[in-house]
């Protein structure tokens, strides 16, 4: 038989992935490892972030009349013309951003939108500047087109917040030239959001570098301050380089349906179309009729998800406040709160979370997997864990219990985490 580790793509991409274990094997993601895990150990899971509140009740009806009205074939491989519109319409609404639904492609969730605009637009050899801790996907998909992953850091400032390295942001930009800048905003994990004049910035570099930018947008609804979420395609002057991808899993509690979404301009939508008809061609019929229902209808789900996030993260954050020493940050969009234990142990992310989930029955995800092996970030987030306050209401409550204990025990044994290393 064929050496299989020859075979085409697969080992260079999921190795730029951080999934080739030391052996050579392929690991599952970071987010499998922790579930997994939570699973052997009887832990409370605050690792995916997967919601672990259900959709809208309309939006099920909604998908249930699509499919009794014959939505079940194939949709055009551009998305069927109602969701395309609604997109349309509701990113005007919300975010003042004009797009002509002939500029909006369907996708099968963000990941193949980030993917299929990446395998489009960069030229093999190119670079891609992105933002890190980042979202697994990116260096997958940048290996894939022959490119290579230069990272700019999101540093935490020592006080719950963050900030990226603006310094070495510019400096990276003119030594490796990019093809694509890529922006997470709001960020994964840490909340971070990019202000207008962040973003025109980076458009101003781009416009120097002639790269693209591309904006993954996913938690664009989900933003739990009164800092708004300023679109890359609302802030930057030269709106013809920017590609916007979303979806509707975060906003809408859908991660399965795999509904998502690239707008840009009608000749580069085309070019990411032609990509992305070989990867899925299309999917998701019913759930795209549905979900234009919502996109149009003014639901008030969104409000009312929001707020149940926020009350989540009240019940999370302050517990893990308990913890004598930790730094805990304040989300401000999204799903996380990341949580710095450097002052209290030795012990890398991994080790620690391994830890915490034996003794203390709760499983978050190593920051430090979220970011490239000896990079700043990697250093900067070494002992830190990202936990989820989207899981549901139950599992978050557990995890505060948790977390309220691993402090009242730390307040006890000051030195429990580093003797343990």
């Amino acid at each position: 038989m064929p050496d299989i580790r020859r075979a085409g793509l697969w080992h260079a991409m999921a190795e730029s992935a951080g999934l080739t274990n030391a052996d050579g094997t392929i690991g599952e993601t970071i987010y499998g490892q922790m579930t997994k895990r939570a699973a052997q150990l009887g832990a409370v899971n605050l690792g995916q972030g997967a919601p672990g509140t259900e959709p809208p009740a309309e939006l099920i009806d909604a998908t249930t009349e699509a499919m009794h009205a014959g939505f079940n074939q194939y949709a055009p491989g551009q998305g069927f013309p109602q969701l395309l519109e609604a997109v349309a319409a509701q990113r005007e609404r919300d975010f003042g951003q004009r797009v002509d639904p002939a500029e909006v492609l369907y996708t099968a969730g963000a990941t193949e939108g980030l993917t299929a605009a990446i395998l489009a637009l960069l030229p093999r050899g190119a670079a891609v500047v992105a933002f890190e801790p980042f979202y697994d996907s990116y260096p997958a998909a940048i290996t894939a087109a022959g490119g290579s992953l230069h990272t700019v850091p999101i540093l935490p400032d020592g006080r719950g917040g963050f900030a990226p390295d603006w310094d070495l942001f510019d400096a990276v930009v003119a030594e490796v030239g990019p093809a694509i800048i890529l922006v997470n905003t709001p960020h994964n994990p840490t909340g971070y959001i990019f202000s207008a004049d962040e973003l025109a910035r980076i458009g101003r570099a781009a416009e120097a570098a002639d790269a693209w930018v591309v904006s993954d947008e996913v938690y664009e609804q989900l933003v739990l301050t009164d800092q708004a979420h300023v679109p890359p395609a609302v802030a930057i002057e030269d709106t013809s380089r920017v590609v916007t991808v979303s979806s509707a899993g975060k906003s809408w509690n859908t991660t399965g349906w795999k509904i998502g979404w690239v707008i840009a301009s009608a000749e580069v939508r085309e070019a990411v179309q032609a990509v992305k008809q070989f990867l899925t061609f299309t999917a998701g019929g019913p759930m795209q009729i549905g979900m234009a229902a919502m996109l149009t209808g003014g639901s008030g789900f969104i409000e009312e998800n929001r707020a149940s996030l926020a009350a989540r993260a009240e019940v999370l954050v302050p517990a893990c406040r308990t913890v004598p020493g930790a730094i805990v940050s304040t989300p401000r969009a999204g799903y996380f709160t990341v949580m710095d234990f450097s002052a209290l142990t030795d012990l890398d992310a991994f080790a620690l979370n391994d830890l915490l989930a034996r003794e203390f029955s709760v499983v978050g995800i190593p920051v430090p997997a979220l970011c490239r092996p000896g990079s700043p970030a990697h250093s900067a987030y070494r002992s830190s864990i990202r936990y989820s306050f989207c899981k549901s209401v139950a599992d978050v409550d557990k995890g505060a219990q948790m977390l309220l204990a691993l402090g009242s025990h730390l307040k006890q044994h000051p030195e429990a985490l580093r003797a343990s290393g």
